[in-house]
């Protein structure tokens, strides 16, 4: 403390008129808001390690040069274990969301705004401020590599696992450790990876923009883990419909700084890192809970050990390591961690909630789930013309069928005689609906909206899509537009669509480029 004053005077050229300390959590560092005779305040922290120190001071400096949003440095004492920056005032993301958090994870849309603002500016600071970094000055090492990845898997092994005395055989379960390390760091990148990513190192300006604190413990690794320590944070109670779009805002935000893999690819490397982090936390709660006998720790274990059994129901698919899942299963069937029955909670600032939570839970919480229909591909697309007067079009794949569009509305060239025993697949008829004009126009916006889900279907790999174009015969209209949508789709996709005229016994096969 003393010689954090004597920094404040070297730089100020005065005494603070007032100096607070500010509460910490989980940190060696102590913290202290300055103020001089104005009433402007700085922030001075004193910490007991010379390398932690030294590797904030350094990356706040190369963050401010990139033009990141955190603390400036603005004095450093020579020894470095105690150093001034700029007050980014007293309110932390954690406190912003407490009504939402306080009441299970019900978070109203000003709470929910401030987290996607937060994740879409994440990708910012992993990618932008990997460039032109020194990793040799991150502490307590420079890269996550298989080396850091066990220290962690062991941390939780002997403050976590081995104080509950649940039996394992240790043999086994290292070899399982080795395998899950082995492909956490399967994939190098060149990225910056925060570590210590949640609420409570993010504070926020008056107009709730973000600004990013306490990573000095940051280092070079995949950007897959601190989405993993955000949207899993124990505490949180995230629903699975919160969760599942953050991650989207994350993945969409991620692509403006980067070359992203596709999205289900993203969302398996990150079932990976989300056990990992729920280990690795465990371990700190174990640690922090269990031999500092910090009450918060103690309390945040029953969270972390839902979350945990949320990934246990993936199943050995999505973690194969066999004997490490079991043993997380036994574990999560200690009694004292028997499953938290939720009551109904209100919130803390006085706001309204409903009676109950109107989205279901789901039974696999995280981004990582799959339905019954994903990953099985290649996708076919079925592509139908028909008379409204027989009927829509049942759907032989048994998924209840897909887009239904009119053509009705559009200039029909059956009411003219020349045309009447025509159809949407003759010269003549085509001549006519595009000098006409509106038939242009309406597929336009059918092609918006096939690309979209044509290209989500793929990506999901889904098997089966079906879009069906009705006007009043049959065939005139109806046939011009499914004809046409099938060949945008196969020119575009490169992928089989099956266009079938009804009314007009018309069956067609554009098959699956190669």
């Amino acid at each position: 403390m003393e010689k954090l004053i004597q920094l404040y005077q070297k730089w100020k050229g005065a005494q603070p008129a007032r100096v607070e300390k500010i509460a910490g959590q989980g940190s060696n560092r102590a913290y202290y808001r300055i103020f001089d005779a104005d009433g402007d305040s700085v922030v001075g922290a004193v910490g007991t390690s010379r390398d932690e120190n030294h590797a904030f001071v350094y990356l706040s400096r190369h963050f401010i040069k990139r033009q990141l949003p955190v603390p400036e440095i603005i004095a450093v004492s020579d020894d470095e274990l105690c150093y001034i920056q700029t007050d980014l005032g007293g309110m932390s993301l954690f406190d912003a969301i407490r009504g939402g958090r306080d009441a299970g994870g019900r978070y109203n849309q000003k709470e929910q705004q401030l987290l996607f603002n937060t994740i879409r500016q994440l990708p910012n600071i992993q990618i932008r401020g990997a460039r032109g970094l020194d990793w040799s000055n991150c502490y307590p090492q420079p890269e996550f590599d298989t080396e850091s990845v066990l220290f962690d898997l062991n941390y939780f092994k002997y403050c976590f696992l081995k104080p509950t005395e649940l039996d394992f055989h240790e043999l086994k379960l290292e070899a399982n450790f080795h395998l899950f390390a082995k492909d956490l760091t399967s994939e190098k990148m060149e990225c910056f990876l925060y570590r210590d990513f949640q609420a409570r190192n993010i504070m926020l300006d008056k107009n709730g923009n973000p600004y990013f604190i306490d990573f000095q413990g940051g280092r070079k690794g995949p950007f897959y883990y601190d989405l993993a320590s955000f949207l899993w944070q124990a505490s949180a109670k995230y629903s699975f419909r919160l969760r599942q779009r953050l991650v989207y805002a994350y993945y969409e935000s991620l692509k403006n700084y980067t070359e992203v893999p596709d999205e289900r690819h993203f969302v398996k490397r990150l079932s990976l890192f989300v056990l990992f982090r729920t280990l690795q936390v465990l371990g700190a709660y174990g640690f922090r809970g269990y031999f500092e006998r910090k009450k918060h720790f103690i309390d945040s274990i029953p969270a972390a050990i839902q979350n945990l059994r949320d990934l246990l129901d993936m199943g050995e698919d999505v973690f194969p390591y066999p004997y490490m899942m079991g043993m997380l299963r036994r574990l999560t069937e200690l009694p004292q961690f028997t499953e938290i029955q939720q009551s109904s909670l209100t919130r803390g600032d006085g706001l309204k909630t409903a009676d109950h939570n109107i989205y279901p839970t789901h039974p696999q919480d995280g981004p990582a789930t799959y339905s019954k229909y994903d990953d099985k591909g290649p996708l076919v697309v079925h592509v139908y013309s028909f008379s409204f007067r027989n009927g829509i079009p049942e759907d032989p794949s048994g998924n209840g069928g897909g887009y239904v569009f009119d053509c009705r509305s559009t200039h029909n060239p059956g009411r003219y005689e020349p045309y009447k025993k025509l159809t949407g697949l003759d010269e003549p008829v085509i001549r006519f609906l595009e000098d006409d004009g509106e038939i242009l126009t309406f597929l336009d916006s059918v092609y918006k909206i096939a690309d979209h889900h044509v290209n989500r279907y793929i990506q999901r790999g889904f098997t089966s899509l079906m879009f069906c174009f009705g006007c009043t015969g049959g065939q005139h209209r109806s046939v011009y537009s499914a004809q046409h949508l099938a060949e945008h789709i196969h020119d575009k996709f490169g992928i089989e669509v099956e266009v079938i005229h009804r009314e007009q016994h018309i069956h067609q096969i554009l098959p699956a480029k190669k």
